[in-house]
């Protein structure tokens, strides 16, 4: 098993920025660069100052941080809701954690935010994923660091 783990019951926590621990905030970190700089193989400033304004959703496999995103609020980046830095860790992927890390991630933002829409700038090869959680392509394909993505909406009024 050597990329692949057994998996328990997955510990959902939600936190602002500035009530993460330093573990916590270094697993956050850790974890999407792991995927967004390493495994994606991009060169960019992951924090970008948006961090301390959001609220923070950790998916805990015993002491594996295994899914984690950023719930922005309205008018900070996008006028609407944004889930951003979407990330799984590669020992979970295939596991289901990912669309539960999104259920969730709707589920928080809506009640944290309000009955608002969600504007994401998603991965263009992930469109099928996020149409499947009621995301509809809002715009064209555009490059972000070497990656094709869409700007997809969520609307919920």
């Amino acid at each position: 098993m050597a990329n692949t783990i057994s998996f328990m019951q997955i510990r959902w926590q939600l936190s602002p920025f500035h009530e993460l621990n330093a573990n916590e905030l270094y697993q956050l970190l850790r974890l999407r660069s792991e995927v967004f700089v390493v495994e994606q193989n991009c060169v960019f400033l992951d924090m970008d100052n948006y961090d301390q304004q959001c609220w923070h959703l950790l998916g805990w496999e015993g002491h594996l941080l295994a899914a984690a995103v950023r719930l922005v609020p309205p008018g900070l980046i996008y006028d609407e809701i944004s889930i951003g830095r979407v990330v799984t860790s590669p020992l979970a992927r295939g596991t289901g954690k990912g669309k539960l890390l999104m259920e969730e991630a709707i589920r928080s933002a809506l009640e944290l935010f309000g009955n608002n829409d969600i504007r994401i700038g998603a991965q263009y090869y992930l469109k099928h994923f996020y149409e499947s959680l009621h995301f509809e392509v809002a715009g064209n394909i555009y490059m972000e660091d070497g990656i094709e993505h869409v700007k997809m909406l969520r609307k919920t009024r």
